[in-house]
């Protein structure tokens, strides 16, 4: 059974997630949490920006730091509708966010469990407690389409 919180954020990553799709970059959506309220939301903005660390993930940390003034999120959750990849991943971990809920796994890039995982090494001095699968259906559906309709253009 999943959380009416955690659904109800995953919602809002999806949706920011549906305004990349919108814009033709990956449809990756993410959205940061405190005291259970959004304090940051991103998508994926690596087209439009040039800038390969423009992944939502580094977006949303980047607003939620600015927001909260200081760039430890102790406390904080990130909603994100794909596994993040190793440098999402090691970016939470700096950034101290107390737990990361996904929807759908990465097979290509992600670093929490489908290809590596970084939250699994003790030795960093920060844990990141992890959450996936939720509307997994969903946020997968989203980049099936996507890629679907990006073959399909050439």
């Amino acid at each position: 059974m999943i959380s009416g919180n955690h659904k109800k954020f995953i919602l809002a990553a999806i949706r920011e997630a549906k305004k990349a799709y919108r814009k033709n970059e990956v449809p990756v959506g993410a959205v940061i949490v405190a005291d259970g309220k959004i304090i940051a939301r991103a998508y994926n903005e690596t087209i439009r920006l040039n800038d390969p660390t423009a992944h939502a993930e580094i977006i949303a940390l980047r607003k939620a730091a600015k927001k909260i003034g200081n760039y430890r999120l102790n406390g904080c959750q990130m909603y994100v509708t794909v596994e993040p990849c190793p440098m999402c991943a090691g970016a939470l971990i700096w950034a101290r966010v107390k737990e990361l809920v996904y929807g759908v796994p990465d097979v290509k890039s992600g670093a929490c469990g489908s290809v590596v995982n970084l939250f699994a090494d003790k030795k960093f001095n920060h844990q990141v407690k992890i959450t996936s699968g939720i509307l997994e259906e969903e946020c997968g559906n989203l980049m099936q389409k996507f890629f679907q309709k990006r073959r399909r253009s050439g």
